[in-house]
């Protein structure tokens, strides 16, 4: 890995504490001492989760892309799609049913879809780099 790539990592692993101070704030949600209604609940949870899972996906990624010389640059680029979604998804989750007891997502939703697609670009760039690589080394 370059320098700046282990400061980057180094810099999102120091983001997990967010993720894990997101923790006790479902915890308050839960126990009730943060009112929301049902549908809050479930967005900060899904939210949550897709920030954990999302972030620990981004970093193998980054890590298996990091272990070829021939991995091409626009395969790592692109690989990095899924930390971006990291931040998008959970965003949208969390943004998009803001306020006292909304009924339904507000537009901010479109950011979960904008995640998706990052995700979805991120995995498709960086396996298929991958396999490239792979092949050029067999």
């Amino acid at each position: 890995m370059s320098g700046s790539d282990l400061v980057s990592s180094g810099v999102i692993l120091l983001i997990v504490v967010t993720v894990a101070y997101g923790g006790t704030f479902l915890l308050r949600v839960g126990t009730g001492r943060v009112p929301a209604n049902d549908l809050q609940r479930t967005f900060f949870r899904a939210g949550h989760a897709h920030a954990g899972v999302l972030i620990i996906l981004g970093l193998v990624v980054r890590l298996l892309l990091a272990q070829s010389d021939t991995v091409p640059a626009w395969s790592r680029m692109l690989g990095d799609g899924v930390l971006y979604a990291a931040i998008l998804m959970p965003a949208g989750f969390f943004l998009s049913v803001v306020g006292r007891d909304p009924e339904r997502p507000n537009g901010l939703r479109a950011l979960i879809w904008l995640g998706a697609a990052s995700l979805t670009v991120g995995l498709v760039g960086a396996g298929l780099g991958l396999i490239q690589a792979g092949q050029a080394a067999s």
